[in-house]
C-alpha cells in the first residue's frame, strides 16, 4: 500500500474526489473543474499587539465552488490554518452542502495565528482587519462566513459589525452570531447535535444499543463537548475524552455533569477526579463501539490505523483520517462515517440562520432541532442506501451523491 503522508491535505481530500469521479465516469475536464477552487485570496493582516509591536498575520478566503448557491464556510484561527488546509476545507464544504442538499457552495477562511495566546483586544483587531481585507468577496448572496476552529459567536459579531460599517447593517453577512444580533437559537449545539443524530442512526442500523454503548471523543471544543453532552443524554457510556492538554479515561463511564463542571473550573478535561490520565494518541486506540475524533485533521494515519479498536469511527472533525488510514480501517471491517455527513449540523443550522435573517424572523428551538433532525436523518439514509446498493463505503457513497449534485447543477448552468 502506498504511503501518502507526503501529500498535502488538499491532495488527500482530492483522493476521495478522484475515486468518486472515476466511479461516476466523469471526464478529465469535468473532474478538473470540480477539483479546482473558483477563487482564492491571500491577505496580510497587520495587528497592533498589546505590547505595542506590529505583527503581520497571513489570512485566506477560498471560494471553492459556487454552482449550487452562495459560498458558505467557516473562518478558523489556528497556527496550521495555511493555504493548503483552507482550500482543502473549502472543497469539503462544497461536497458537504451538496450532500445534505442545502443551497450553498463551498468556501473556507482562515488566519494563521494562535488565538489561545492572544488577548480579546488583539483578537478583535485581528478580526476587524481580516474582515476589511476580504469584504469585497463576501456578501449575503455571495459568500457567508461562519465560526470554525478558534472562532466563535463573538468573532462573528465583530465580523458583522466590521462589514456593516462599510455596507450598512447586514446581519445576514455571517452566521453563528449571538442570538441578540440575529443568530439562530441552537447554533452553538448544532454540529454536536448532528453528530449525535448520526451516531443514533448508525447504532440502529448496526443493531448496537445506544444505551451503554462505549463512546470515545477526541477533542472537547464546541463540537466535542456538545457531542458528549447529547450522547450522554441518550444513555451512551462516555469512557474517554480529551483536549489539547490531555485526556481522561474512566472505563465504567464518565459522569458528564462532573466532567462539564471540571472543564469549567480547570479549563481542561485532563485531571478529572477519579479518571485515569490518557494521551490523545492513546485515546484513539481504546476499545469502544464509537470513536469520535472531534479535534483536528489527520489524527489517524497509516501508523496508528492498525491499532484502532473501535467498531465505528464517526468523523466529527474535518478530515481526521488520511486516505491510507481510511483504506486500512475499511480493510479491517471498521465502519467509517465521513465528515461531510457527520459534522454538517453546523452549516445546516447556519442555513436556517441565514434564512431567518433574510426574513427578519426567528425560529423557536424546537423547530430548529426538528428541522436539523429531518435533514441529517434524510442525508444519512441516502448515504446508507447508496452504500448498500453499490456495495461501497459510506465515504464513497457520500462523495458520489455530492459530486452528482454539483456536476448536475454546473451542467444546467452551462459551466460544463
Amino acid at each position: 500500500m502506498a504511503i501518502l503522508t507526503s501529500m498535502s491535505v488538499f491532495d488527500e481530500v482530492n483522493v476521495f474526489l478522484d475515486r468518486a469521479s472515476e466511479r461516476l465516469g466523469l471526464d478529465d475536464g469535468v473532474r478538473e473543474m470540480l477539483r479546482t477552487p473558483w477563487r482564492e485570496l491571500q491577505v496580510s493582516v497587520p495587528v497592533r499587539m498589546d505590547d505595542g509591536t506590529l505583527k503581520i498575520f497571513k489570512g485566506y478566503r477560498v471560494q471553492h465552488n459556487g454552482a449550487r448557491g452562495p459560498y458558505k464556510g467557516g473562518v478558523r484561527y489556528h497556527p496550521m490554518a495555511d493555504y493548503e488546509e483552507v482550500r482543502a476545507l473549502a472543497s469539503l464544504m462544497t461536497w458537504k452542502n451538496a450532500l445534505v442538499n442545502i443551497p450553498f457552495g463551498g468556501a473556507k477562511g482562515g488566519v494563521q495565528c494562535d488565538p489561545r495566546t492572544m488577548s480579546e483586544g488583539e483578537l478583535k483587531r485581528l478580526t476587524r482587519r481580516y474582515t476589511t481585507q476580504i469584504e469585497h468577496l463576501i456578501g449575503v448572496n455571495r459568500d457567508i462566513p461562519a465560526p470554525d476552529l478558534g472562532t466563535n459567536s463573538q468573532t462573528m459579531a465583530w465580523m458583522m459589525d466590521s462589514y456593516s460599517q462599510i455596507h450598512g447593517y447586514t446581519p445576514g453577512i455571517v452566521t453563528g452570531k449571538p442570538v441578540e444580533l440575529g443568530g439562530s437559537v441552537g447554533r452553538d449545539s448544532a454540529t454536536g447535535r448532528g453528530v449525535a443524530f448520526v451516531t443514533r442512526e448508525v447504532a440502529r442500523d448496526l443493531n448496537v444499543a445506544a444505551e451503554g454503548a462505549r463512546i470515545v471523543v477526541q477533542g472537547f471544543g464546541q463540537v466535542g463537548s456538545w457531542t458528549v453532552r447529547l450522547l450522554g443524554e441518550m444513555g451512551c457510556k462516555i469512557i474517554a475524552v480529551s483536549d489539547v492538554d490531555g485526556g481522561a479515561y474512566y472505563p465504567r463511564g464518565i459522569d458528564v455533569g462532573l466532567l462539564m463542571q471540571h472543564k469549567e473550573e480547570a479549563g481542561t478535561v485532563a485531571g478529572l477526579r477519579g479518571s485515569e490520565p490518557i494521551t490523545n494518541e492513546e485515546l484513539l486506540e481504546l476499545e469502544c463501539e464509537f470513536l469520535i475524533p472531534a479535534a483536528i485533521d489527520r489524527v489517524i494515519d497509516e501508523r496508528n490505523a492498525p491499532r484502532v479498536r473501535a467498531k465505528v469511527v464517526i468523523e466529527a472533525a474535518n478530515h481526521p483520517l488520511t486516505p491510507e488510514a481510511d483504506s486500512i480501517l475499511t480493510e479491517r471491517g471498521i465502519t467509517v462515517v465521513p465528515d461531510i455527513l457527520v459534522n454538517a449540523g453546523g452549516v445546516i443550522v447556519s442555513y436556517f440562520e441565514w434564512t431567518q435573517n433574510l426574513y427578519q424572523h426567528q425560529w423557536e428551538m424546537d423547530r430548529v432541532n426538528d428541522e436539523l433532525n429531518k435533514i441529517m436523518t434524510r442525508a444519512y439514509k441516502s448515504v446508507k442506501e447508496r452504500s448498500d446498493y453499490e456495495d461501497i463505503t459510506f465515504r464513497e457513497a457520500a462523495f458520489l451523491i455530492g459530486l452528482e449534485r454539483v456536476a448536475r447543477v454546473a451542467e444546467m448552468r452551462g459551466f460544463i
